[in-house]
């Protein structure tokens, strides 16, 4: 999942409308519309807002003729391949009418430069695994382990072997099971759950 490492802001006038475009990462709908709540201006003429958390997405045009803000601010945010991102362009009319074509260039354009600028980070689904395996494969783990990038790796004895508890992505969970099981002969016993 692509997004935003913090929260970023975007200025720019357009035929006298002073647009300002805020983007920051959102973890639910819920923080999503406390940001768009934070971020949006009371004075300002309007605060068109998106946001996309997974598979919920919403938009607001508020005000603006309909569909002329809120879809163009989201349709920047899934160009952009984006996601847990909320984005709030606000307009301070500036006495010059845009036209419908020209609000949706003027809010999608804002929003899609503001995300530009915007540091972002890829996160990828990580998974736990409980990996057992009698101890005279323990050197053989340790080589398979090497090849991947795992995480919070932590080790215990049980009267049967070694059992070890790490963190890796989702994507290599299924590669690295098999590994394991070839590497022990087929005596591992691997249990695969979510993070806490």
């Amino acid at each position: 999942m692509l997004t935003l490492t913090a929260t970023d802001t975007y200025l720019e006038e357009i035929k006298k409308s002073r647009f300002i475009a805020r983007a920051a990462r959102v973890d639910s709908p819920e923080d999503a519309m406390r940001f768009i709540s934070e971020a949006s201006e009371s004075d300002a003429n309007h605060n068109c807002w998106a946001y996309c958390v997974g598979d919920a997405y919403r938009f607001s045009d508020d005000g603006e003729p309909g569909g002329t803000a809120g879809r163009p601010i989201l349709a920047a945010i899934q160009g952009k391949g984006l996601d847990h991102v909320a984005v709030v362009v606000t307009r301070y009319f500036g006495g010059i009418k845009l036209g419908a074509g020209g609000l949706v260039r003027a809010y999608g354009g804002c929003a899609a430069k503001c995300l530009d600028r915007a540091e972002k980070v890829d996160i990828r689904p990580k998974v736990l695994m409980a990996v057992e395996i009698p101890f005279k494969y323990k050197g053989r783990l340790y080589r398979v382990l090497q090849d991947f990038k795992c995480e919070s790796m932590h080790e215990d004895a049980s009267a049967s072997g070694l059992i070890m508890s790490l963190e890796i992505e989702e994507e290599f969970s299924e590669s690295l099971s098999q590994r394991i099981c070839d590497a022990c002969s087929g005596e591992a016993i691997i249990k695969i759950g979510s993070p806490e």
